[in-house]
């Protein structure tokens, strides 16, 4: 260490901590800049395209199950571009997915597929997301699919809990640190 100060060495200093300081507060300015309005579409565009590859990536190229469904794609674009709206919260993202396939489920198994069930199996879903308060418009199809595909309890698992999880974190990533945005406005 050097003992010896003069007043150079003392001012040097000072100066060699402002420009670090200065350095800092660019780079960090960079890091938290939000992206320009005209290049948000590119940007969210982006982002579904990745929500939805990884989610396909672990479905054809793992053996870790299906993590995929139809509705997945619209509760993607609701979580990037409505991410303030209570629809677009994590509960009513993970709560109205695993609903919506539980009602399709048991309508299946309990009275099969026909025009009446297909509708009252929706209506049943809306009005339950309703009184439960986790409303999530794309998982009012769920019990379309549920019905269609004749999918069994396994299927809840698979892809309906964990691909909602790994939406919710997805887009919580995504909208706090690429976007620059206050998602989830609410957990619960």
């Amino acid at each position: 260490i050097d003992l010896y100060c003069s007043k150079y060495s003392i001012k040097k200093n000072r100066n060699h901590f402002f420009i670090l300081q200065n350095v800092y507060n660019l780079i960090t300015e960079k890091i938290y800049m939000k992206i320009q309005k005209k290049f948000e579409p590119i940007t969210i565009g982006i982002s579904a395209s990745i929500i939805i590859g990884v989610l396909a990536f672990l479905s054809f190229e793992t053996s870790t199950g299906f993590w995929l469904m139809f509705s997945f794609g619209s509760t993607t674009l609701i979580v990037l571009i409505f991410y303030e709206s209570e629809f677009a919260q994590p509960s009513n993202i993970f709560f109205g997915h695993v609903l919506g396939i539980i009602v399709g489920i048991l309508f299946n198994e309990f009275l099969g597929i026909s025009f009446i069930t297909l509708g009252l199996a929706v209506g049943s879903t809306v009005t339950l997301m309703m009184y439960l308060r986790v409303i999530h418009p794309p998982a009012a199809a769920n019990p379309l699919i549920a019905l269609f595909a004749d999918v069994s309890l396994e299927y809840i698992i698979f892809p309906v809990i964990s691909g909602a999880i790994l939406i919710i974190i997805i887009s919580v990533f995504i909208n706090k640190f690429i976007l620059k945005r206050d998602y989830p406005v609410r957990w619960f």
